[in-house]
């Protein structure tokens, strides 16, 4: 066993959540500027197979009444004088400004008027936005997150979501970063604190059993 494995569980760290009984999807900003081959951002690790199994999911999830949501980043003002330092951290959000085409979900994620989708302008989905009010009024206790980037906006809404008492999932297929190195160190901590990373084939039983005894076990963690 790797030593850091051994290390993390001798602190009692990693141990499983489980899934709740009321689950939502959040993609976080897989828009057009993050994925489109002609973005004017940097380029990502290639997100076409993590944003299909994103989609497969969605479509297995959607009988079961599981809210999706999507966020997307900005508007931001054209100065960029609206977020303060972050500008000057990560200056290609200047392409999310109000009206821009790299702001919109991406077509293969097909969202429906039933679907939500977040503005968000710092990291976490949570901060500045109506999201957790909207999860609490939908009475959602587990949230599946999946997007990009793993070591960015999906981690900084991870955290968010359990320090907001919400149970995360994290499939491990459906997220992704710029470097692999970066992307396995991220799923590994926030997998130890935050949440539970576990393969996309999970979660997907835990949406075609759901609400079967086999989805009760699932939801105390026993499965």
């Amino acid at each position: 066993m790797d030593d850091k494995h051994a290390k993390y569980r001798k602190a009692g760290l990693g141990r499983r959540i489980g899934f709740g009984a009321r689950p939502a999807i959040l993609v976080v900003d897989f828009n057009k500027g993050c994925l489109a081959k002609d973005s004017p951002l940097p380029p990502l690790m290639d997100l076409d197979e993590q944003v299909a199994c994103t989609r497969r999911l969605i479509d297995l999830a959607r009988p079961s009444g599981a809210l999706i949501l999507y966020t997307t980043l900005g508007p931001y003002r054209e100065d960029m004088q609206d977020v303060g330092p972050l500008a000057y951290k990560v200056p290609g959000l200047r392409i999310f400004t109000a009206g821009s085409k790299w702001a919109e979900i991406d077509d293969r994620l097909e969202v429906r008027p039933e679907d939500y989708v977040i503005w968000k302008k710092w990291q976490s989905s949570f901060h500045g936005t109506d999201l957790a009010s909207i999860l609490v009024h939908r009475q959602v206790d587990t949230l599946i997150v999946t997007g990009c980037v793993t070591s960015g906006c999906v981690r900084a809404t991870v955290v968010d979501a359990c320090t907001h008492g919400f149970r995360v999932t994290i499939p491990r297929e459906c997220v992704g970063d710029r470097t692999a190195d970066i992307h396995e160190a991220n799923l590994f901590d926030m997998n130890a604190k935050n949440a539970d990373v576990i393969a996309v084939a999970e979660v997907e039983d835990y949406f075609r059993n759901y609400g079967s005894p086999t989805s009760a076990a699932m939801q105390a963690g026993r499965a």
